[in-house]
């Protein structure tokens, strides 16, 4: 077979298409090929067309007038069928200049040049174009053959990918993927700010290293579901940070799969609740201490009742002195419940330690207004204002009832001395308690009670408390930064 010539520009003439076939193409004579051949063309889903050497649409298919959104006119329309055109970035692009006239100016095809066309009806589409010229046997340019691909759901899906790689970069959360050995494989800035490591630093690393060694057990399982195609439900877990210390999260795991639906991997989503957590452990003390107060205040009742018929002469004399007490205890308790957000415009609220005292004790003191009162107050007068006042008011409540149920305040003929002094700029208040039931040390077991005077004295006062139990009676040492209670 005699070998086809090649064109001035060395490339080869279309290969499968005689001379008379190229001619034809550039003429637009598509009536001489075989049916099966043009209902080929116009059935591709491709927009193709073709112009001769002059740059004159010599054929276009269904495909093509579709995405021009118009027919334009054999033999006259030039270059391209849009009605217009514009550069990706919006700039108006001359037909002239489009792909298809530089490979029909330049002798050569154009490949990867992308641009948009505008439909009369104001719509546009991306596309993609392919230009080729076509060469007869002699090397001459006779026309040129072009495919335009509509890149519309391509740069909808790069759009909808960028997008959601924009969220995910910039969610508070931790996300973060690996691959089916646990590799991490991705790493957002919420990971780096929770966990401490850069993306360099943990990118070809298993995610054990955020697990404790306590939980590396959890892995396992959650890589064994993934290779199921099942997702983790959010759980609460805790993992491990760059600097060694615990964080509790909540955790959901779910699988990623390929293009085919192949799982390939994993994705992680962690969220930090240690504030949630937090709350939940205010919550669950403040629940107990409802509790111990509905206790207290049962047990105080009673106590009120006894320690007033200790005095009382009259069955109304009783009733009198029971009714006063329990309004003062009512007050005292108030003073000692925790602020609320409707209570905010009080939190500035005043007073001085020993009214203060006065206040929460007196329910306990049936002779407070006599002089052979149960409780005694000495030492000197301090200010006390904002939260402090709280945290005092119950400290020493809670002293009184410990007192009045189980110390001097429970057995007639005991005493308590309350004394108070500022010692180098920190306040320090004694409580001393004699007369009451011999004492053989501390209780075994801690009560919730314990538990919350030391999360007063430490974690609202930021002071120190000391007991001491001698068999005469307790003593209880508070130590307290006057920039505290000011």
């Amino acid at each position: 077979m005699k070998p086809r010539a090649r064109s001035k520009d060395g490339l080869p003439p279309i290969e499968g298409l005689s001379d008379e076939r190229v001619q034809d193409l550039s003429d637009g004579l598509l009536d001489l090929l075989p049916a099966d051949e043009r209902a080929i063309l116009q059935a591709l889903p491709a927009a193709i067309y073709t112009t001769d050497a002059d740059c004159r649409i010599t054929f276009f298919n269904e495909a093509a007038a579709e995405l021009w959104g118009l027919r334009p006119e054999i033999g006259s329309s030039a270059f391209c069928g849009s009605w217009k055109l514009s550069w990706l970035d919006g700039t108006p692009l001359p037909h002239d200049e489009c792909p298809m006239a530089i490979a029909l100016r330049e002798r050569r095809p154009v490949r990867g040049m992308e641009a948009v066309a505008i439909r009369p009806d104001g719509s546009s589409v991306p596309f993609l174009a392919m230009p080729t010229p076509l060469f007869d046997a002699a090397g001459n340019l006779v026309g040129a053959v072009n495919m335009l691909i509509d890149t519309s759901a391509r740069r909808q899906a790069d759009r909808a990918a960028q997008q959601l790689a924009a969220i995910v970069e910039s969610s508070d959360d931790a996300i973060l993927t690996k691959d089916l050995n646990g590799i991490i494989t991705s790493w957002n800035a919420g990971a780096q700010r929770l966990f401490g490591y850069t993306a360099e630093e943990v990118l070809g690393k298993p995610v054990t290293i955020l697990i404790p060694h306590d939980r590396q057990s959890e892995e396992p399982r959650i890589l064994a579901q993934i290779r199921r195609g099942e997702r983790v439900e959010t759980y609460d877990t805790v993992r491990r940070r760059k600097d060694g210390g615990l964080i509790a999260i909540s955790l959901s795991v779910s699988p990623v799969r390929d293009g085919n639906g192949r799982i390939t991997g994993a994705s992680k989503i962690a969220r930090d609740i240690t504030e949630r957590k937090r709350a939940e452990e205010r919550q669950h003390l403040l629940m107990r201490e409802m509790e111990h107060r509905l206790k207290n205040l049962f047990a105080l009742s009673g106590s009120v009742v006894s320690l007033s018929a200790r005095t009382a002469r009259t069955p109304r004399e009783l009733a009198t002195a029971v009714q006063q007490r329990l309004q003062a205890l009512a007050g005292a308790h108030a003073l000692s419940l925790p602020r609320t957000i409707e209570d905010a415009e009080h939190l500035q609220k005043s007073t001085s330690l020993r009214e203060l005292v006065e206040s929460v004790i007196s329910p306990f003191d049936p002779r407070s207004d006599g002089p052979a009162s149960l409780i005694e107050i000495g030492g000197c007068d301090v200010p006390l204002s904002g939260g402090s006042v709280s945290s005092f008011a119950l400290l020493l409540h809670e002293f009184a009832t410990n007192a009045a149920k189980h110390g001097a305040l429970s057995v007639p003929g005991g005493r308590v001395a309350i004394d108070c002094a500022v010692v180098d700029d920190r306040l320090v208040l004694v409580w001393r308690e004699r007369g009451g039931p011999r004492i053989g040390g501390p209780p075994e077991h801690e009560g919730f009670g314990a538990l919350l005077i030391r999360t007063i004295v430490r974690g609202h006062l930021h002071g120190e408390l000391a007991h001491d139990w001698s068999p005469e009676g307790l003593t209880i040492r508070l130590a307290v930064s006057c920039e505290r209670i000011s």
